[in-house]
């Protein structure tokens, strides 16, 4: 058995965009299947790397994209340009992750009844747009995501479950921020829970974070290991 991956090149709002896919090889059945959307930088090999754990653990990955094919960031003043983007228009980016989505619900290999999706970082503030709109997962898990609201209305009730993995000293989801979070989700009526990790700033599954030297942002092993631990469990319960 091994897993594969295949680069997807679809269109949406803006497009052409480029992912990639994984899957076992011998699937023979359709597999419960697993949206990923990136961080800052966009899609990249830590994002494939994903989907190809996601695919050993029984599902098939899509690490997405949603800035633009040959759009992506390196690490420095000019990471956001392509965030920002999208950021500027949510509205946009929303129907961006919907092709994204539908990509994945798309593949053969799929059980299109059965997808949910997780991201990290500004890929967190996408997977809760995603349930905020209203989209066809059963459920999102936000890693180290931002919070703040879109300008456009949730749809109530608020379908998809929701995880969040939160690091407590993050100063870009400071307390305030998370509890308005919880009493959004909670006014949306959506089935949603939150863990929230100690000594854990911002990017805390990001091995590449280790040495940017930015207060409040880094690799922490254990919020990692035991964020996707809880992920685990949560689309365990989620495809049942």
């Amino acid at each position: 058995m091994a897993i594969v991956r295949q680069t997807m090149v679809y269109d949406g709002p803006g497009g052409p965009f480029e992912g990639v896919i994984a899957y076992e090889d011998e699937v023979e059945t359709p597999r419960p299947g697993v949206l990923i959307v990136p961080n800052v930088l966009g899609q990249k090999e830590a994002d494939n790397q994903k989907a190809e754990e996601l695919a050993k653990l029984g599902y098939v990955g899509f690490a997405c994209d949603v800035f633009g094919q040959g759009k992506r960031a390196q690490r420095g003043p000019d990471m956001g340009v392509h965030m920002n983007a999208c950021l500027a228009d949510r509205a946009q980016l929303r129907e961006r992750l919907a092709a994204s989505l539908q990509v994945l619900k798309s593949f053969g290999h799929v059980d299109a009844a059965k997808t949910a999706a997780i991201g990290f970082c500004f890929g967190g503030l996408c997977v809760l747009d995603m349930a905020r709109s209203g989209q066809d997962v059963l459920g999102v898990v936000s890693f180290h995501g931002v919070y703040h609201r879109p300008d456009y209305a949730n749809t109530v009730p608020i379908g998809p479950k929701v995880l969040v993995c939160h690091g407590w000293d993050d100063p870009l989801a400071t307390p305030d921020q998370t509890v308005a979070l919880a009493q959004e989700l909670t006014e949306g009526q959506a089935d949603w829970q939150l863990v929230a990790y100690g000594n854990t700033g911002h990017g805390f599954t990001d091995q590449s974070a280790r040495e940017l030297g930015i207060p409040g942002v880094g690799y922490q092993p254990d919020s990692d290991r035991r964020s996707w631990r809880a992920m685990q469990n949560f689309l365990t319960e989620l495809f049942v």
